[in-house]
């Protein structure tokens, strides 16, 4: 005899399945941390540093490609948000190649500065993402695990990043301007379009620079580990 699974319950056992994989991702990428005895008495090679970055710059960009994902799938339908979102992300003042060609051209010194930009150009857009994605009505607890994980991974990034290039580049660190997040769009009050138009947007400016931050730490990996030979 063959039994049909309750639609509901063939929903939570998509979820427990899709979160048991990101679990399992997210052990074997923090299993390293970029550098556990921290501070000045890292002993970990600057090789292994790159290796774990990029790793972990991978994870964030994965994790931030399906919520998107995700959201779009479940928000979209019927609201046109992509023929609105060709606004401008809060990153777009920084000059950033737009694909691996273009990065090609560029000094591995200036990709790396453009990678610490962009990471610290969005420490507030997290923090408010975290916030939002919890009065976002019918949120599934899938989005707002991942919108923590990624606030907290990119932190991570970040101090890896500084570390290396730290060790690179000794006192560039404090020279580095970001873009300033400005803060939300406004929402028409009681709009709920326009509040999950805004998250989308946000979602989209951070694939988007996930993205680009992955390529860029790849990239520069290649030339100075690898030398090129990748």
């Amino acid at each position: 005899m063959i039994y049909l699974m309750d639609t509901s319950l063939k929903g939570i056992v998509l979820i427990l399945l899709a979160g048991s994989s990101i679990i399992l991702e997210r052990n074997r990428v923090i299993s390293q941390p970029i550098c556990p005895n921290g501070g000045a008495n890292c002993q970990i090679s600057t090789g292994a540093l790159f290796d774990r970055a990029v790793k972990l710059s991978h994870y964030i960009h994965s994790l931030s490609s399906e919520m998107f994902n995700e959201f779009d799938e479940r928000f979209t339908p019927g609201r046109r948000f992509l023929a609105k979102s060709r606004m401008s992300c809060h990153t777009s003042s920084l000059n950033t190649p737009e694909d691996k060609e273009q990065a090609q051209q560029i000094q591995h010194e200036d990709l790396l500065s453009l990678v610490l930009k962009v990471l610290r150009s969005w420490n507030d857009p997290l923090l408010h993402m975290v916030s939002e994605v919890q009065d976002i009505r019918e949120a599934p607890d899938t989005i707002l695990w991942k919108a923590v994980e990624i606030e907290e991974q990119t932190k991570r990034l970040l101090e890896g990043m500084e570390r290396i290039i730290g060790r690179i580049h000794p006192g560039d660190l404090e020279n580095e301007i970001y873009s300033p997040w400005p803060g939300p769009a406004d929402a028409v009050p009681g709009d709920e379009n326009s509040r999950l138009f805004n998250f989308y947007h946000l979602l989209h400016c951070l694939r988007r620079d996930s993205h680009k931050i992955d390529n860029y730490l790849k990239l520069v990996k290649c030339r100075l580990i690898h030398e090129g030979n990748c």
